[in-house]
């Protein structure tokens, strides 16, 4: 007759410093609530007002479609130069921070570069070139070309960290120069991620376009705002389903693009 096998259960021990850190974000979750002062009263009231201004939305004013035209076609042209120069830019930088490609003392200043225009938010940016080069396009142009480098350029760093290194070594074997290592090493390998990444910033910058417009760098940002001023909220209402058609196509488009690419 054969026994039973016992079983044994492991016993699990209480993980207090989890709990702690638990008990702890819990209080401190509680504090920032109040300290902010975010309670339920104030959340039924901003319904209430959120229910009084989309009522002023609709219907929607489409009459003044030039001046809408005219804001997203120059969002669009803010979008699609900044996009352009920031690829320029960030692919010579993203090969002097490679790792696996250039020495530290010249990989440290490259990465400093996309840090920085990495730590700001578009918007900041542009207030910064507007008070430079003063209100319009060119501010924003600028504004979104620095945000691209420093999303770019790390992205585009990174992946060409992660490519294989027998490629090169075979090409700078031959004698090749170095601008023939990257053209035929480097570039082939990291290419359809280079051009994923190039539209993924094109689709951002159409958002951020609308944003910079706000403080002034051109775009239909400064038509949203100036409709807001004047409070023609069935005019803001045609704005903003404007921008949203407009984020949906430069979608479209995008995925088109990589599809082609991918292919």
């Amino acid at each position: 007759m054969a026994s039973d096998a016992l079983t044994v259960v492991p016993v699990r021990r209480a993980n207090w410093p989890v709990r702690i850190a638990w008990l702890l974000f819990a209080v401190y979750f509680a504090y920032a609530l109040t300290h902010l002062q975010v309670t339920p009263a104030r959340f039924i009231t901003g319904l209430e007002h959120g229910q009084k201004f989309l009522s002023k939305l609709f219907p929607p004013d489409f009459h003044r479609w030039e001046l809408l035209t005219k804001g997203l076609r120059e969002s669009l042209e803010i979008a699609i130069l900044a996009s352009v120069l920031g690829v320029l830019i960030s692919l010579p930088v993203s090969v002097l921070g490679a790792r696996n490609l250039m020495p530290a003392w010249v990989t440290w200043p490259a990465r400093v570069v996309m840090i920085i225009c990495r730590s700001f938010h578009p918007v900041i940016i542009a207030i910064l070139f507007v008070k430079a080069v003063g209100f319009g396009a060119l501010a924003g142009i600028l504004a979104l070309t620095v945000a691209a480098v420093g999303f770019l350029g790390k992205l585009f760093t990174e992946a060409i960290e992660e490519i294989s290194l027998k490629q090169v070594e075979a090409i700078r074997a031959t004698g090749a120069p170095f601008m023939s290592v990257i053209a035929f090493g480097v570039l082939p390998q990291v290419f359809s991620r280079f051009v994923g990444f190039a539209s993924y910033e094109l689709d951002s910058n159409l958002r951020n376009s609308t944003l910079v417009g706000i403080v002034g760098a051109g775009g239909i940002g400064g038509t949203l705002f100036a409709a807001f001023q004047r409070f023609d909220y069935d005019f803001v209402c045609a704005i903003i389903i404007a921008i949203i058609v407009m984020i949906v196509a430069g979608e479209l488009l995008t995925n088109a693009v990589k599809k082609v690419f991918r292919a």
